[in-house]
């Protein structure tokens, strides 16, 4: 359901910009489902790798910045390989992979994003196990 919901906003995002930003074309709603669809696909499948020698290059320093710029070059991709989704330059891929970042984080935010947060702050399993059979009290043995 989520991801159904993510292809939809990022649909939304492309088909607004469209028509916000001269430099964006887009023929239909569901030729913009196609292309969020396909900028995903490519982000999940070649994206985790350039992102992953990019960020290498830049010592993580640039994680949120990495990420654009894979992102607007994915949708780079995409305008070359769809017929009925044209992007006239660079700034207008950046400025689409921005705004669909902040419209899935806001999304991710409105649904409870926060609860996937709070389970990573949690104590660790081997901690929560010990603390439920107090077997031990793992505070106090911690190895530095």
């Amino acid at each position: 359901m989520e991801f159904i919901l993510n292809l939809l906003v990022s649909a939304g995002v492309i088909v607004l910009l469209a028509y916000a930003m001269p430099q964006v074309h887009v023929k239909s709603f569901l030729t913009a489902l196609w292309v969020a669809f396909l900028i995903g696909l490519f982000n999940a499948t070649i994206g985790w790798l350039l992102r992953g020698v990019l960020n290498l290059v830049s010592f993580f320093l640039l994680e949120a910045i990495v990420s654009l710029i894979v992102t607007a070059v994915m949708i780079k991709v995409v305008d070359k390989l769809v017929g009925n989704f044209k992007v006239d330059g660079w700034w207008p891929a950046f400025a689409i992979a921005i705004a669909t970042a902040i419209a899935l984080a806001l999304v991710g935010w409105a649904r409870g994003g926060d609860e996937e947060y709070a389970r990573l702050e949690s104590k660790p399993k081997l901690e929560q196990y010990f603390a439920q059979t107090e077997m031990l009290d793992v505070t106090t043995y911690r190895i530095a």
